[in-house]
């Protein structure tokens, strides 16, 4: 049975290929993770001896290692050779061992993958019909590599709501464009998938693998040529007075719009309690890296890289030449508030109208508590994405290359 050895560099020594080892176990044995150890069916092995005599009892695979390494999210991983499992290291400052390693658990060996990954696959096909005919097609190439446990076309079935047991699958498959990528991240709520984007839509800035690349995205996934990519994700909270009215979680932006008769806004804006600045203006938009791309970007913010931990806050169309979009740290609280604000007057999540805000309203953002994490396979790169989708240059182009 495969060896998977969950390891961690020391500074005294620090040269070793394989590390220091904080424990090894056999993947048919359950993994609940902590920083600097696992436990494994109740106990608990974090001495190099121990580790060292069950490496040796499976072919000596630490003594020598191929030199390919590959570089991941907070971890490395060693190919050991096509009978073993890559064995993963983990470097000494990770902070989250047990989010990085939802593929130890599940992928066995690369020639039995539909009985090692297990996919959700999730969909906009309420709102776009021609989702539910490219499954049809999909399907069969999805089920070649990975078992599909559940799926929900329609985001209807409620897979992940709080009462339901989430399902036992290792990554989502989500069809659609960039508005399906946004809806699956609020229909996962507090148990996020790392999520592979099949892009069905028109940009699929988010969603970045388009249908034809999906057997070799899913053939790269199994070998572990592919890095999670973490996100941050915002709560957002309205209060009136003491009490929530409201709390969701957003991947994108929360904007707040005005609606007829589109006069212009009065906005406060409170960082930690402390009154940063008034805004007049049209609207404000609190975004995530996520969400900079978006609605930010069309109101001239500025573009964050997606796993950057920090909000960007942009007026639109502000009554004054001073105002301009401000950064700050994703550590912070957030407060908007609305004087007189019209009866149309919206907070807007993920596009999705939230509420409408009366005059005692306050509206919220913080860091929130899950991550969405999204799969980038070898090849993808963020600027070839901004470059290719967005037009995004910094030279001219001539009429040649046009």
């Amino acid at each position: 049975m495969p060896l998977f050895c969950l390891a961690s560099r020391t500074a005294e020594e620090p040269k070793r290929p394989h590390c220091l080892c904080v424990a090894a176990l056999r993947l048919s044995s359950p993994v609940i993770s902590e920083r600097g150890k696992v436990s494994i069916a109740g106990r608990v092995k974090n001495r190099e001896k121990d580790l060292e005599q069950e490496v040796e009892r499976f072919g000596k695979i630490h003594e020598r290692l191929p030199c390919a390494l590959r570089t991941g999210f907070k971890n490395l991983i060693l190919r050991a050779g096509p009978r073993f499992l890559p064995i993963a290291i983990f470097p000494q400052n990770s902070a989250k061992l047990d989010s990085e390693i939802w593929l130890a658990n599940s992928m066995l060996h690369p020639r039995q993958p539909n009985q090692s990954l297990r996919a959700v696959v999730l969909g906009a096909g309420d709102r776009r019909p021609e989702i539910l005919e490219q499954i049809e097609s999909l399907r069969p190439v999805i089920g070649r590599a990975a078992e599909i446990v559940e799926e929900d076309l329609h985001f209807e079935k409620g897979l992940f709501a709080p009462l339901n047991e989430p399902p036992d699958a290792n990554f989502a498959i989500v069809l659609g464009g960039d508005g399906s990528i946004l809806r699956a991240a609020r229909y996962m709520r507090l148990h996020q998938l790392p999520v592979l984007g099949v892009n069905l839509g028109k940009l699929g800035f988010l969603a970045d693998t388009q249908p034809l690349e999906l057997p070799d995205a899913l053939s790269k996934i199994i070998d572990g040529q592919f890095e999670l990519v973490s996100h941050l994700m915002m709560r957002c909270r309205v209060f009136q007075g003491e009490r929530v009215t409201h709390d969701e979680t957003g991947l994108n932006e929360l904007a707040v719009l005005s609606g007829p008769p589109f006069s212009m806004q009065y906005i406060d804006l409170y960082v930690d309690g402390h009154l940063a600045t008034s805004y007049s203006c049209d609207g404000l938009i609190v975004s995530t890296p996520v969400g900079s791309t978006a609605h930010n970007l069309s109101a001239g913010g500025p573009i964050l890289r997606k796993d950057l931990e920090a909000f960007v806050i942009s007026p639109i169309n502000p009554h004054t030449l001073t105002v301009r979009p401000v950064v700050d740290a994703a550590d912070r609280v957030f407060e908007l508030v609305v004087r007189k604000p019209g009866t149309t007057t919206s907070a807007v999540l993920d596009g999705q109208v939230l509420t409408t805000l009366g005059t005692c309203d306050r509206v919220r953002i913080e860091r929130a508590e899950p991550v969405f994490r999204t799969i980038q396979v070898s090849g993808q790169d963020y600027y070839r994405t901004l470059r290719e989708k967005l037009g995004w240059r910094g030279d001219f182009k001539l009429n040649h290359e046009i």
